[in-house]
């Protein structure tokens, strides 16, 4: 494990499934797990008193407890909202997907991929993006992102400027206000002033929201 490597906490009740999910993540020496759960409240518990930069977690979670990976999401993002979640799943519903994006995940990765596919994820949701597996991206962004404005009112990205239309595709590729500010030779401030004037012309309310109207435009890429 090397000095700065991104900490994970991964999640899952099959010891099985969650040792070799864990030995897959640790054959690479920028990832580093830094905790293990198995159900609802040590996933909460671990994220509270470790802080790990990405949550990794199956969709299940033990009956007992009457809770899914969703709720753990939720609770996780809620607490520590700059704590990136990647769903390890074995689902390829495009249901789930969606109801994952609205509680604010930016990573579904299905298990039978899981590997270099999940090491990938893992990065880029720790650098802000957003990661869906090929299988379920396209019916799972079919619908408008939340609060974004409907069809009949036409296009709302022809009501952006050239520049925020720049600063929207580099936000949705994951880039800090900082990085935005020094691609295109602004300050942060203006950065940031783009970034809100973005947010409230297009009627999002959140990264996960703007990651997925740029994904819908063709701006982006999964």
């Amino acid at each position: 494990m090397t000095e700065g490597a991104i900490s994970v906490i991964l999640a899952d009740d099959n010891l099985i499934v969650r040792e070799g999910v864990r030995a897959l993540i640790e054959r690479h020496k920028d990832l580093r797990i830094v905790g293990v759960a198995s159900d609802y409240d040590e996933v909460v518990q671990g994220a509270t008193s470790l802080e790990p930069q990405v949550l990794v977690t199956d969709i299940r979670m033990p009956p007992a407890f009457n809770r899914e990976g969703i709720d753990a999401a939720k609770e996780v993002r809620k607490r520590h909202p700059g704590t990136g979640v990647v769903i390890l799943s074995q689902y390829d519903d495009p249901e789930y997907v969606s109801r994952f994006l609205k509680a604010g995940v930016a990573g579904y990765v299905l298990k039978k991929a899981a590997g270099p596919e999940l090491a990938a994820a893992i990065r880029n949701v720790y650098r802000g993006g957003l990661v869906l597996d090929p299988a379920v991206a396209r019916d799972a962004l079919a619908g408008p992102p939340a609060g974004a404005p409907g069809a009949a009112e036409g296009d709302p990205y022809e009501a952006l400027t050239d520049r925020e239309k720049q600063v929207l595709k580099l936000v949705a590729e994951g880039r800090s206000n900082k990085e935005v500010a020094q691609e295109l030779a602004i300050s942060v401030k203006t950065a940031m002033s783009h970034r809100e004037n973005i947010m409230e012309k297009l009627g999002l309310h959140s990264r996960t929201d703007l990651i997925r109207f740029a994904l819908k435009k063709g701006v982006i890429r999964v």
